[in-house]
Formats: structure tokens, C-alpha cells, sequence
């Protein structure tokens, strides 16, 4: 009986390991036998899969970036050349409009000047004239005086001076 003990023990031991590696063994053909590895396999290559799907799809988003940041700048480049190009247009039309329009103010001054001169011209000619005339009317008026008044010469020269004096007076009074 010692000896059974014995033997009940150790198989015990050895029962209750076994036991463990049985359930084990069980447990690892339980998940065989539902297909669970490959349920798991199959889970992950299908995130592999889309993983993989979306890199994919992030380089040619990148690709497309890359192409449409290209076509952008080669357009902001295209239109920095047109400003470029549309401002000195603009430089050269004003400058052009510039010089134009001082051309056109050179030749109305021009213009203007000649007018201006022919009135002169014309009112010194009336301011002349008008001078003559009142020189001769004075002239006649002293005439007038002299023969009406018919006396000796000492009257005479003192008549004469008299109208002189009247006269000049009036020639100021006309220029001024």
C-alpha cells in the first residue's frame, strides 16, 4: 500500500501536468479545428491589404499634389511674367502721355503767347492811334486858340507852352 500511495502521488503530479498539456494540446486543435489562425491571417492580410491600398493611394495623392503645385506655380510664374510685362506697358503709355501732353501744353502756350501778342500788338496800335487823335485834336483846339485869339508873340509862347503842357498831360493820363 506504501508502494500504491507512492505511485497514486506521482501520478497525480504527472496527471495534473499532463492534464495541463492536454488542455493545451486541446485548447491549440480547438483553435485549429475553428480556423482561427487563419480567421487571424485572414484579418491581417486584409489590414496588410487596405494598409497597403491606402499608401497607394497617398502616393498618387502625392503624385497629383506635386503635378498640381507644378501647374500652380508654373502659372504664378506665367502671370509675374504678364504683370511684369503689363507694367512697363503701362511705364512706357505714361511716359508717352507725358510727353504728349507737354507737347500739347508747349504748343497751346505757344498758341495762347501769339494771341496774346497780337492783342498787345492790336492795343498798342488803338493806344497809339487814340493818341494821334487826341494830339490832333488838341493841336486843332490850340490852333483854334491861337487864330482866335490872334495876339502878340509873347501870348503866343504862352499859349504854346500852356497847350504843350496840356497835351503831355493828356499823352500821361492815356498811357496810364
Amino acid at each position: 500500500m506504501i508502494f500504491q500511495k507512492r505511485k497514486w502521488t506521482s501520478i497525480m503530479v504527472i496527471d495534473a501536468t499532463f492534464w495541463v498539456a492536454i488542455s493545451f494540446i486541446i485548447f491549440i486543435f480547438g483553435l485549429i479545428y475553428l480556423k482561427i489562425p487563419q480567421k487571424i491571417n485572414e484579418v491581417l492580410g486584409k489590414l496588410i491589404l487596405d494598409i497597403k491600398n491606402e499608401i497607394d493611394e497617398s502616393e498618387k495623392l502625392r503624385s497629383e499634389a506635386k503635378v498640381l503645385l507644378d501647374n500652380a506655380q508654373s502659372k504664378l510664374d506665367t502671370a509675374q511674367k504678364i504683370s511684369n510685362s503689363i507694367l512697363e506697358q503701362a511705364k512706357k503709355d505714361s511716359d508717352h502721355l507725358v510727353i504728349e501732353m507737354n507737347e500739347k501744353f508747349h504748343k497751346s502756350s505757344e498758341v495762347k503767347k501769339g494771341l496774346v501778342e497780337n492783342k498787345i500788338s492790336q492795343m498798342k496800335e488803338a493806344a497809339i492811334k487814340e493818341i494821334k487823335d487826341v494830339s490832333i485834336k488838341i493841336a486843332v483846339d490850340s490852333v483854334k486858340k491861337i487864330i482866335s485869339t490872334s495876339v502878340d508873340k509873347s501870348k503866343l509862347d504862352n499859349l504854346f507852352d500852356k497847350n504843350l503842357e496840356e497835351t503831355k498831360t493828356a499823352l500821361k493820363k492815356i498811357n496810364s
